[in-house]
């Protein structure tokens, strides 16, 4: 991992733009994890906006995180923000916006081309990044991931063993096959939706949550379009995180008897 700048921001957090194999991404550490003891970490997940266009969003994730002493991290999804264009996945988003201007349904066939390719690729990178980010000294886990493409966020809870619990973001077209794949999923689920998405399919997003196999899942779902979520959803989730990551570590730390 290559550091490619670096600067505190007013409330203490370090935040590190860096390349990893030539993938853009940004880790925010807060004061603490200066201290003796190492943090748990947070990866961001985001939309395929780009890092330059998410950015006010995440950054202000990060705080919300590290006020809470968590490290978070975040990279840049493939065919994203300065990446390498995509034609294939270019081609299904522009499907996706002409069925969604008309009105029409958007097909199954839509959805696998933009979003099972997208899946496929990013999840070995996320985990790639993860043996960085874990190889730090001011990092040690327990780890989580928050946010982004939620059929990612799927794949990750299932193929990842570091990743402990997920809070999740209804509201990404989800291919029929990865219900299968949600019935794997075991860690602990904090799943937010919106009740009034105009870009997503409350019923589908209610079976995709039924269909989770976590033994402890929540659903939070607030009144409000997609752009309307509440100020205190963010701190129901930071309230998620803290019980499980910082949870497991006080069990980890009882169990090895420190």
């Amino acid at each position: 991992m290559q550091i490619t700048s670096a600067r505190r921001l007013d409330d203490g957090v370090l935040e590190r733009a860096f390349t990893l194999q030539e993938i853009p991404g940004i880790l925010w550490t807060p004061e603490a994890a200066s201290a003796s003891a190492p943090v748990p970490l947070v990866l961001l997940g985001h939309p395929t906006l780009g890092l330059r266009t998410m950015y006010p969003r995440l950054v202000a994730r990060a705080r919300h995180c590290a006020a809470e002493g968590f490290a978070t991290a975040t990279i840049e999804l493939p065919g994203s923000g300065d990446r390498p264009g995509w034609p294939a996945l270019d081609r299904a988003r522009a499907d996706l916006r002409r069925a969604m201007q008309a009105g029409e349904p958007v097909s199954d066939e839509t959805v696998d081309a933009l979003i099972l390719p997208l899946v496929d690729k990013a999840v070995p990178e996320w985990q790639v990044a993860l043996d960085a980010f874990l190889s730090l000294p001011e990092i040690g886990g327990p780890v989580g991931y928050s946010g982004g493409v939620i059929s990612v966020g799927i794949r990750l809870a299932v193929v990842e063993p570091r990743i402990t619990a997920a809070g999740l973001f209804a509201g990404s077209l989800v291919p029929r096959a990865m219900f299968e794949e949600a019935r794997q999923v075991t860690v602990p689920l904090h799943v937010l939706l919106q009740w009034d998405d105009e870009g997503n399919d409350r019923q589908a997003a209610l079976d995709l949550f039924d269909a989770f196999g976590s033994a402890e899942k929540s659903l939070h779902a607030n009144m409000g379009g997609h752009t309307g979520v509440p100020q205190f959803a963010g701190d129901v989730a930071a309230q998620f995180f803290t019980r499980h990551l910082k949870g497991a570590r006080a069990a980890g730390s009882a169990a090895d008897g420190s």
